[in-house]
């Protein structure tokens, strides 16, 4: 097994238990008391205090091979070589001192020319069986290949430790806390948090630097495909909270993925082979898709459950708002298996504005694409990190800021490319607020956004009649079946007109304040955005 130094981590058969089945993993968490099962058969986990990502407690190692690659700052933090190996060292060193370690072998990357070997090694059953969920099993339905299996990339998910005084003075960090990656050697650190979604999203920040040496656009976004013709395929960007598992997950549509996909040479692929669904007021008339996925197989992070009912009250948020289910994309009826797909005739950015004044649905030129792509505008949904108990307005590069470790430039150099190629309509899709700002409006309705996507896949808001919106200079529908006309205008909607005017002011001098950032961004793009 790859290693960052001298430490290894002893697999030995008597201490591992490696790629058992669903059934076992589950039995194995129920005997350590790691969950419980709800009546619906899913496994009901809590992943301690930290219920969401710890963004400012991850660190990249820089090294030579890597450092002009990197858009360092507070997304990519670096840490040195000696102090990689010495979080290394700590997480080892904590892992063979127990009586049992577990271990997942697969792969992220449906498309078998484009795809990494992953080993995880957790302490918790319940985190293994996360890993097997969400990423590709050998010989399973969706590996698409022989089986065979060689390690790329390795997880040491050591998050029950939580560095000690002495081991954060060792390591000259003040956070207990610590998910250390290294892109050379091709090692995820993670220490302190029990949160499951940190193996995942440093996986699909190791996919988003690789990816691309190999002729991928790596890309966080949820993808689906019409099961009556394979060549109309959608893509829906946008940050945790906005609806890409929501919208994707389509009755009439074959899901390929919710979170995270590659674009290559052939098309679309999901990096993974599962899902991770917010919960939060989750209904079965709202989301039924994703309400049948959770059973046998499924995990439930962070929910509160009724002790003797067993069932879960999916409305409370006392744990946290980012409560999650994870479960096998094949629970999805209709899905893509194999996920892959073939290149798409539509992308959606969504946005949660927390200001209430962009419109729910916009046509975007390719400048306009590309200068939204860039400043990936939407708010921070509470709960999906730690601190965040509202939404905050917030700028995430590519739609994916937290994960992209290369220049914003480079991933929309690739959008760009294939969106002229493959002459992809884009869109701009607001699932935030409307009728004023977070506190006083309310967010859109899931059946008008609904309504605005079939539009929109269905071809027929290509051809509709637009006008354009003064402060951002967007193209906006007159009408879109199934939605009132007078929602289409985020103006219509507010009754303090003047107010409507100051925050819509306020935000379009915030995209512009955002876009000096970017110093290879080109005029003509520049030119597309806001007003001001």
């Amino acid at each position: 097994m790859p290693t960052a130094s001298a430490h290894s981590i002893d697999l030995s058969p008597a201490r591992a238990l490696t790629n058992p089945s669903t059934a076992e993993l589950i039995e194995r968490a129920l005997e350590r008391g790691e969950g419980r099962f709800a009546d619906n058969g899913a496994l009901v986990v809590m992943t301690g205090d930290r219920t969401g990502r710890s963004p400012t407690d991850k660190w990249l190692e820089d090294t030579a091979g890597i450092h002009d690659n990197i858009w360092w700052g507070k997304v990519n933090q670096p840490i040195s070589p000696e102090q990689f190996d010495i979080a290394h060292r700590i997480a080892t060193e904590h892992m063979n001192s127990l009586d049992e370690v577990f271990v997942f072998d697969g792969f992220a990357g449906a498309d078998i020319d484009h795809r990494l070997g992953v080993r995880v090694v957790t302490q918790l059953a319940w985190h293994a069986l996360f890993a097997e969920t969400l990423f590709i099993k050998p010989g399973s339905a969706s590996d698409a290949g022989d089986g065979s299996w060689k390690q790329d990339w390795t997880v040491i998910n050591a998050g029950c430790h939580r560095l000690t005084d002495e081991q954060q003075k060792e390591l000259g960090l003040d956070s207990p806390i610590l998910i250390a990656q290294s892109l050379e050697k091709k090692t995820v650190v993670i220490l302190g948090t029990q949160y499951a979604g940190e193996m995942k999203k440093g996986i699909f920040y190791a996919m988003n630097y690789d990816m691309p040496d190999e002729g991928v656009f790596p890309m966080h976004c949820s993808a689906n495909i019409d099961k009556d013709d394979p060549t109309n395929v959608a893509l829906f960007f946008g940050l945790s909270g906005t609806g890409k598992t929501t919208l994707s997950a389509d009755p009439d549509r074959s899901l390929i993925g919710d979170d995270e996909h590659g674009w290559g040479p052939k098309g679309v692929f999901n990096f993974e082979g599962g899902c991770y669904a917010k919960c939060i007021n989750l209904t079965r008339e709202g989301e039924p898709q994703i309400w049948d996925a959770m059973r046998f197989g499924s995990v439930l992070e962070n929910v509160v459950m009724d002790e003797h009912s067993r069932v879960v009250d999916f409305t409370d948020d006392s744990v946290t708002q980012n409560t999650r289910v994870t479960y096998p994309v094949d629970y999805i009826p209709g899905a893509m298996i194999p996920s892959v797909g073939g290149h798409p005739k539509n992308v959606i950015f969504l946005t949660a504005d927390a200001f209430g004044v962009v419109p729910p649905v916009s046509k975007l030129t390719p400048e306009q694409a590309m200068y939204y792509f860039v400043n990936g505008y939407t708010s921070k949904l509470a709960g999906t990190e730690a601190g965040v108990t509202e939404p905050v307005p917030n700028f995430s590069p590519c739609f994916g800021g937290p994960f992209m470790p290369r220049r914003p430039s480079a991933y929309a150099a690739m959008l760009s490319e294939r969106i002229q190629q493959h002459g992809a309509n884009v869109w701009l899709l607001n699932t935030g607020w409307t009728g004023g700002p977070y506190g006083t409006g309310h967010r859109f309705g899931l059946a008008y956004t609904r309504a605005m996507v079939t539009a929109i896949l269905s071809g027929s808001l290509a051809e509709a009649d637009y006008e354009t919106e003064p402060f951002f200079g967007l193209a906006i529908p007159k009408s879109v079946p199934g939605v009132p006309d007078e929602v289409l205008s985020p103006e219509n909607t507010w009754g303090d007109k003047d107010a409507y005017k100051a925050h819509a002011t306020k935000l379009a001098k915030m995209f512009r304040e955002n876009d000096k950032k970017f110093d290879s961004m080109t005029d003509e793009v520049r030119a597309a955005g806001p007003r001001v």
